[in-house]
C-alpha cells in the first residue's frame, strides 16, 4: 500500500504568487481579456477627457490670436465646440463603459472565487489517501472564507492595473512632449515607492500571516463553544468562556491594527510623495507660464493628467503589497491542502455557474467480499504512538472484534485499514488484490465506517441517516440500529430537527442515528469503532443480534462482554501490536491480559 507523506510546511518560491494567479486568470481567458479592455478604457478615458479640455483652451488661444491680428475667428470656435463636444461624448460613453467593466468585473471575480473553493472542497473530499485536516474545521472555514477572498480579489491588481499602466504610459508621453524635466519629477516617486514597499515585503507577510492566524483561533474557539454549549453549561463556565473569547478578540484586533497600520502607512508614504511631487511640478509650471516657456493649454494638460497619474502610482505601491499579502494566502491554503501540488488550487474544472451541475457519478461497482487482509500494517503518528506491523483477516461473514485496553491502538488501527490515516508500510488486500488507496476504494457498497464519536449535520434525522441517498433501506436501517423506539419519543420522528451537531439527542441516540446512516447503504463489510460505548447491554445486544439476521462482514472495536461473545474472532492488542488472536474461550484460557479485560466488566 503507497504511504502517504508526513504534511510539510510549503516552500516559498519567489514567483509562486504570479504563477499561480496567471493559471488562475487563463481559467476565462476571454472573460479576463474583456475585463482587461473595458477597465482600460474606463482607467484611460480621464485621458481623452483632459485632451478634449486642453483642446477648448489651446481653439480659444488661437481664435485670441486670431481675433489679434484681425483674422477670421470662426474656425478656432468651431475647433473649441468640437473639443466641448468630444468631452460630453467621452464623458456620457463613460457611464455605459463602466456599467459594462463592472458586470464583467463581478462576473470574474465569483468566477474565480467558485473556482478555488471548488478545488479546495473537492481535493479535501475525493483525494487519493487519507484527508486530513492539518488544523480544525473552523480554522479551515477562515481559509475558504478570507484567504480564498484575498487570491480573487488579487485579480483586481492586474484588471485596473493594466488600464492604470495605459493611462500613465499616455499621461507620461504626453507630459513629457511638454515638458521633459517635470514629467521625471512625477515618475520619480514611483521608484521610490517600489523600493520601500520592496523593503517592507518581509513585514507585510509576517503581519498578514498573524492576523489570519489570530482570526482563525477565533472562528475555532467560537465553532468549538456553539459545538459544546450544553458541556459549558454544566460546569458553570460561561464567563469564563466569554473571558477566553474576549482575550481571542484582542489578540486578534491588536494582530488587525498592525497590519491595517502597515498598509495604511505604505498609502501615507505613497501619498505624501506624490503630493511632494505635485508640489514641485505646480512651482515649476507657474513659472514657466509666467515666464512663457509653457502655454496655458499645455499647463492644463499638465495639471488634467497630474491628479490621475499620481493616483497610479499610489495604485502600484499598494499592488506590490497586496502581491504580498496574496502570497500568504496561497501558503495558507497550500498547508490546507498538505501534500497536494501547488497547482491544484488553481485547476480549471467547470464550476456551473452559468448552468446546471450534471447528477452525481454513479456508486463504485459492487466487489462481493470474500476475505480482507492486512499484512504488516504500520501507522504512527507524529508521537511515535500507533500501530506496528499489524497483520490479520477477515473472511466473509465473520465478526471480528478488536479489543485492548484504552491507548492500545484499536482505533488506529480501524483508521489505517480503511486509509484514512497515513502508514509507513503495510498493505491492505481485497479479495487478494492489493490497494494502493484504501480510502478510495473501501466505500460503500463495498465497506461502510462508523467512527467512535460520530458527527451528525444540522439537519433532521431522516437527512441526516439517508445523507441524500434514496429511501429504499431507510426503515431497515432504522430497525437494525434499534432506532424505533427513540422515533416514538421524538416529536417529529424521523423529522426531527437534531440541532448543531445532534445536540437535541442523546449520547446513544446520536451512535445510533451513525449506525443508521451506514446501515441506509448497504455494504459488504461493516466497520464499527467502538459504537457500544453509549449504549446499555439490552440495547447493544439487540444491535448485533439484528446484524447478526444480514450474514453482514463485521470488523468492530470493543471491549464489551456482548460485542465479545458474539464474535467469531478476537484480535487482542497491546502497546499498538495484536499480541493475540482466537475465539473468546481461547482467549480466555491462555491470555492474562484478555481475563483482565473481561474481569473489568464484572468490575
Amino acid at each position: 500500500m503507497t504511504t502517504s507523506p508526513l504534511p510539510q510546511p510549503p516552500v516559498p518560491v519567489k514567483e509562486r504568487t504570479f504563477a499561480l494567479s496567471k493559471e488562475l486568470f487563463r481559467y476565462k481567458p476571454g472573460l479576463f481579456a474583456f475585463n482587461l479592455f473595458m477597465w482600460g478604457m474606463v482607467h484611460a478615458s480621464p485621458a481623452l477627457l483632459t485632451l478634449a479640455v486642453s483642446g477648448v483652451f489651446r481653439a480659444l488661444e488661437q481664435a485670441d490670436g486670431l481675433k489679434t491680428g484681425g483674422q477670421p475667428i470662426n474656425p478656432a470656435i468651431a475647433a473649441a465646440w468640437v473639443s466641448v463636444a468630444w468631452f460630453a461624448f467621452v464623458r456620457l460613453s463613460r457611464f455605459g463603459i463602466f456599467y459594462g467593466a463592472f458586470r464583467a468585473w463581478i462576473e470574474l471575480w465569483y468566477t474565480l472565487d467558485a473556482l478555488v473553493r471548488r478545488n479546495l472542497l473537492s481535493y479535501l473530499l475525493t483525494a487519493r489517501r487519507s484527508r486530513r485536516l492539518p488544523d480544525t474545521p473552523a480554522e479551515a472555514v477562515s481559509r475558504f472564507r478570507d484567504d480564498v477572498d484575498d487570491v480573487a480579489g488579487y485579480t483586481e491588481v492586474w484588471v485596473d492595473g493594466a488600464g492604470f499602466v495605459l493611462y500613465s504610459v499616455v499621461a507620461i508621453t504626453l507630459m513629457a512632449r511638454v515638458d521633459p524635466l517635470i514629467t521625471a519629477l512625477v515618475c520619480t516617486p514611483l521608484l521610490l515607492m517600489v523600493v520601500f514597499v520592496q523593503r517592507l515585503s518581509p513585514t507585510i507577510r509576517a503581519y498578514r500571516r498573524r492576523m489570519r492566524e489570530a482570526t482563525a483561533r477565533v472562528t475555532d474557539f467560537i465553532g468549538e463553544t456553539f459545538g459544546a454549549v450544553s458541556a459549558v453549561k454544566l460546569a458553570a463556565r460561561e464567563d469564563g468562556m466569554v473571558a477566553h473569547l474576549r482575550s481571542l478578540g484582542e489578540t486578534r484586533r491588536h494582530a488587525a491594527l498592525r497590519d491595517v497600520l502597515l498598509t495604511e502607512l505604505i498609502r501615507g508614504v505613497n501619498t505624501n510623495m506624490v503630493n511632494l511631487a505635485v508640489g514641485l511640478v505646480l512651482l515649476l509650471g507657474a513659472n514657466k507660464v509666467r515666464g512663457e516657456t509653457l502655454t496655458v493649454p499645455d499647463f492644463v494638460l499638465f495639471i488634467g493628467l497630474l491628479p490621475r497619474l499620481t493616483g497610479s502610482m499610489g495604485f502600484f505601491g499598494d499592488a506590490i503589497a497586496r502581491h504580498r499579502r496574496t502570497g500568504v494566502s496561497y501558503d495558507r491554503m497550500t498547508r490546507l491542502l498538505q501534500d497536494a501540488p501547488d497547482t491544484t488550487i488553481v485547476e480549471h474544472h467547470d464550476a456551473y455557474l452559468n448552468r446546471e451541475a450534471p447528477a452525481a457519478p454513479p456508486a463504485p461497482t459492487a466487489i462481493p467480499l470474500r476475505e480482507l487482509r492486512v499484512d504488516g500494517l504500520t501507522a504512527l503518528h507524529p508521537s511515535g504512538l500507533g500501530v506496528h506491523d499489524a497483520s490479520f483477516s477477515v473472511q466473509r461473514g465473520e465478526f471480528v472484534v478488536v479489543t485492548g485496553r484504552i491507548g492500545s491502538g484499536k482505533s488506529t488501527l480501524l483508521r489505517a485499514v480503511l486509509g484514512l490515516i497515513p502508514t509507513q508500510s503495510g498493505t491492505v488486500a481485497w479479495n487478494g488484490e492489493i490497494q494502493d488507496d484504501p480510502a478510495s476504494f473501501l466505500v460503500p457498497p463495498r465497506s461502510a465506517y462508523t467512527a467512535q464519536l460520530p458527527n451528525l449535520f444540522s439537519d433532521t434525522l431522516r437527512e441526516n441517516i439517508t445523507s441524500g441517498a434514496d429511501e429504499a433501506h431507510l426503515n431497515r436501517a432504522v430497525q437494525l440500529a434499534v432506532l424505533e423506539p427513540d422515533l416514538h419519543a421524538l416529536s417529529g420522528g424521523l423529522d426531527t430537527p437534531v440541532g448543531a451537531r445532534g445536540v437535541k439527542l442523546s449520547g446513544g441516540q446520536i451512535q445510533r442515528a451513525a449506525v443508521a446512516r451506514m446501515l441506509a447503504r448497504p455494504a459488504d463489510l461493516l466497520v464499527f469503532d467502538d459504537v457500544s460505548s453509549a449504549l446499555d447491554a439490552r440495547t447493544e445486544a439487540q444491535l448485533w443480534q439484528g446484524l447478526a439476521q444480514t450474514d453482514a462482514t463485521c470488523l468492530v472495536v470493543s471491549h464489551r462482554r456482548a460485542a465479545l461473545l458474539r464474535a467469531d474472532r478476537i484480535l487482542l492488542m497491546q502497546g499498538g501490536r495484536i499480541t493475540d488472536e482466537g475465539t473468546l474461550p481461547d482467549l480466555l484460557e491462555r491470555s492474562d491480559e484478555m481475563r483482565a479485560l473481561w474481569a473489568e466488566q464484572d468490575a
